[in-house]
Formats: structure tokens, C-alpha cells, sequence
């Protein structure tokens, strides 16, 4: 487990992203979701056996103590969190964490992809004066921070670290919104990552995307649904669009040529 990190505040004269409109920053509504509805066949018993073994790891225990009913739990999305949370919370912020950014770096084999045929998920890459663009997920009650954690633990498994960093939603702030809100990184360390795939070239990248699928589905759509998702609230990420781009062309060079 990652030691917290502590990021300084960067200046950034031009935002990268800019939300839409200040109504999309914050949504309050607190919809219950059924376990059953949250986890696959596979994730159920998972998450079973973890939580009946030894539970969620010390670490989380100490950091969130849900028997205080004063804690309040914080999780920041770049992936798929943006668009599929998985577990109940109270309120979602559009906002950023600085010092990062968002790269397809890591594989999947367990959500999309097999280890025959990786697919490439997104990771953070440390990068000074850049900031990466997501949503941070507040969770107050105990129960439910619980079983977020537990959750999270299985879901975000092949992700070997964590940080705890501050997390802004005004551009040119230097206070943060929210301290200490936790994020999951894949870090490039062979050792402790053996999923680790590393940089490669966009057409590279994006025809390693197309083959893959695994239980979670195409690789592709984890892609469009990632750019769709960052589109909403107004973010235009480079790497994400440009890759997006190049699949569209590589299926679409294909389908001319089968025809």
C-alpha cells in the first residue's frame, strides 16, 4: 500500500477542462443500490471470502473508522468510476486532482481484457503542472462506507496503490475543495504490477484496445464511455480523445475493407 502523498499547489494560468455549467458540479441525489446489483457472480464471492476472512486491510480500517459516525469518506474516479460508481454515496463533485495524468498504461485482465489479450485501462502518471479531471465521491454512513471498501477492494485489485491527495473544482484555486480524498493508481512497478503495460505509440494503444474484451466487455467501450463521460462535464483530454479518434479510423479502415 502507497504511503500518502502530498501534492503542492500548482499555478495553472489555462485550465485544461472546464465544466459546463456549475450545475453539473454537484449531485446529491442518494440512489440505494441492491448488492446484488453492484457485483457479478465472481465479485460476490470475492468479496465474501475477503470480508469474512480478514475484511477490508488495516490501513483502510485506520484511515476510515466507520464506527465514528463523524467520518466522512472521500474516493476519487478517472475510469469508470466517473460513470459507474458501484456503491451508494452522498454527494458527487466534477473536479480535479493536480500534479497528474491520465494515461492507458495499465492492462486489465479481470474487467477488460484476459490474460491471453490484455486490454489497456487508465492510470495516473505523475506530471508536474498538469491536472487530471474526474469526479470525487463523498460516502458519510458507516455502513456504506464499508461496503464501498470492500467493494473497491476487489473491484480496483490489479490497482497496487493508493494515494490520499487534494482534490479542486475552480480552475485557478490553490485551496482545495476536499483534502485526503483516496485515489487508486496502477504504478509502474513490475514487482508489485505485473499487469503494468507502460507507454506505447496511439496506433499501438488503440489496436491493442479493439482486440481486447474481457468480463466487463470491449475494451473499446470502456474507451467511448471514458471520453463520452469526461465530454459531459466539459473535459477534453488529449490522450483519451486522440486514442478514441484512432480506434474510430482502424474500425472504420476494416469495414471498408471487409465490404
Amino acid at each position: 500500500m502507497a504511503q500518502a502523498l502530498i501534492t503542492r499547489s500548482l499555478f495553472i494560468p489555462t485550465p485544461l477542462c472546464s465544466p459546463i455549467a456549475s450545475a453539473l458540479f454537484t449531485q446529491r441525489n442518494r440512489t440505494k443500490t441492491k448488492t446484488h446489483q453492484l457485483f457479478s457472480r465472481e465479485e460476490k464471492t470475492q468479496l465474501t471470502v475477503a470480508h469474512s476472512c480478514c475484511g477490508v486491510s488495516e490501513e483502510l480500517r485506520k484511515k476510515f473508522d466507520w464506527r465514528s459516525s463523524k467520518m466522512v469518506m472521500w474516493v476519487f474516479g478517472y475510469g469508470s468510476l466517473i460513470w459507474k460508481a458501484g456503491f451508494n454515496y452522498d454527494e458527487r463533485l466534477v473536479g480535479f486532482i493536480k500534479g497528474y495524468r491520465r494515461v492507458f498504461y495499465q492492462g486489465s485482465t479481470d474487467h477488460r481484457g484476459t490474460p491471453e489479450y490484455p486490454g489497456r485501462t487508465v492510470t495516473l502518471e505523475p506530471a508536474e503542472g498538469e491536472v487530471c479531471w474526474g469526479v470525487a465521491y463523498r460516502i458519510s454512513n458507516k455502513e456504506d462506507q464499508e461496503v464501498a471498501l470492500t467493494y473497491l477492494e476487489v473491484r480496483e485489485k490489479q490497482y497496487d496503490k493508493k494515494a490520499y491527495l487534494d482534490f479542486f473544482t475552480e480552475p485557478n484555486a490553490t485551496t482545495p475543495a476536499v483534502s485526503d480524498v483516496m485515489v487508486y493508481i496502477a504504478s509502474p512497478d513490475k514487482k508489485h504490477n505485473v499487469n503494468y503495460l507502460g507507454p506505447a505509440s496511439i496506433e499501438e494503444i488503440a489496436k491493442q484496445i479493439i482486440q481486447a474484451e474481457g468480463p466487463s466487455g470491449p475494451n473499446r467501450d470502456y474507451l467511448f464511455q471514458l471520453e463520452e463521460a469526461l465530454l459531459q462535464f466539459g473535459c477534453k483530454d488529449a490522450h483519451v480523445m486522440d486514442l478514441a479518434s484512432e480506434v474510430r479510423r482502424i474500425l472504420s479502415e476494416r469495414e471498408l475493407t471487409s465490404t
